[in-house]
């Protein structure tokens, strides 16, 4: 790489920041564009709340080789899964009273507590999405939906409703098998 290559590097780099890349060429924006689509396209924890935590130094890739296996070999174990749900959601909200600020960052911790303890099982080739849903217990009822596009032989899911005096939790995880 020469040196006015790493200047433009350093320069598209520090605009891009600012969220200004006219002085960037076509072909260099389109360039960029590109790697950056294909750098989306990996796994990662979403932190809406906080976009000062999406680097590029977070993200982690995994590389996997083609095994042309079309099934899995360990199937997605729902009873435990649901077993780690109703563990958590108990240990974490049985003496909690409902308030919206922290309800909404519990939220979040107890999907990545579910999340990391279900990887634990080390269950191969599934990806796993975990979402969390905390909400004020108060004489009103709630309908909650999802819709996922999979395969219902080797796609599946678990789900763990949590009462208390104040608020209901719901959790789902939804394991997609990886082909």
């Amino acid at each position: 790489m020469m040196m006015s290559d790493v200047a433009t590097d350093r320069t598209a780099h520090s605009l891009k920041k600012r969220e200004s890349v006219s002085s960037l060429s076509n072909h260099e924006f389109r360039r960029r564009e590109l790697h950056v689509r294909v750098k989306d396209r990996m796994s990662t924890v979403s932190y809406m709340d906080e976009p000062s935590q999406r680097d590029g130094a977070s993200r982690l890739t995994v590389q996997m080789e083609n095994t042309y296996q079309l099934g899995p070999t360990k199937h997605f174990p729902v009873v435990i899964v649901n077993h780690i749900l109703k563990d958590v959601l108990t240990n974490y909200l049985q003496e909690e009273q409902y308030e919206p600020e922290l309800c909404r960052q519990m939220t979040k911790t107890i999907s990545e507590v579910i999340k990391a303890r279900v990887k634990n099982l080390m269950i191969p080739r599934y990806k796993l999405i975990v979402i969390v849903h905390i909400g004020q217990l108060n004489n009103q009822s709630i309908l909650i939906g999802s819709r996922c596009l999979w395969n219902p032989k080797s796609d599946t899911f678990s789900s763990y409703v949590f009462r208390n005096s104040s608020l209901f939790a719901l959790a789902n995880v939804y394991a997609v098998y990886f082909e």
